[in-house]
């Protein structure tokens, strides 16, 4: 399992309260089989009505790691396919000042840690990206703090999800796939399963 202690790059500033997760992937894109090629469909009908004027389509963004975003980020229907999109589109780490809780935890399953901070802080970041995009964007979940150039600020983030990216116990399903010996020794001392495997006491 890896670790997420610290990320730092080029950052996207959108700006908007409220932005839900029908307007970060629109429905029709949910029938997909798999999650690839969501990245180019992220904020489709957003980035259709602003004509190329929507942040995810500007030049000078194009290859940002970084999302700076606004209060509320993420609320509306509880599908994983919207922090699939952004991830697809290239985001690894979200800074805001709020996020709706199931798109928050979507995001630490996938290991896209969301850092929250105060609308001064994200209204100062959005401005300074804004005037210099090629600047990076570092955030430091150790110390809680982000930076962009000379200008530093406090970030928080839940002890819980915090602990998990720094330990990196953030991936359930790498846990299960580091531990499927001891799975499998445990499985095995169960009486339960062990009788189940018999075909002939599972015909009965």
């Amino acid at each position: 399992m890896s670790k997420i202690l610290s990320f730092s790059g080029r950052a996207v500033p959108l700006v908007g309260n409220d932005i839900d997760t029908d307007r970060i992937i629109p429905a029709r894109f949910l029938r997909c089989v798999t999650f690839d090629g969501l990245g180019a469909q992220v904020f489709a009908d957003d980035r259709t009505q602003l004509n190329g004027q929507h942040a995810f389509d500007q030049p000078q963004y194009q290859g940002a790691t970084v999302l700076v975003v606004n209060r509320n980020f993420g609320c509306g229907s509880s599908r994983e396919h919207a922090p699939q999109a952004i991830a697809k589109w290239g985001i690894s780490a979200i800074i805001g000042e709020s996020f709706a809780e199931i798109f928050f935890g979507n995001c630490v399953a996938m290991g896209i840690p969301c850092v929250t901070a105060s609308p001064e802080v994200i209204q100062q970041l959005q401005e300074r990206i804004s005037a210099n995009p090629q600047a990076a964007v570092t955030l430091n979940l150790d110390s809680l703090q982000v930076a962009i150039g000379d200008f530093s600020a406090p970030i928080t983030m839940g002890e819980g999800p915090r602990s998990m990216f720094l330990s990196g116990t953030w991936d359930a399903c790498g846990q299960l796939v580091a531990q499927a010996s001891a799975i499998r020794d445990t499985a095995a001392r169960l009486p339960y399963i062990t009788w189940s495997r018999s075909p002939q006491a599972a015909a009965h």
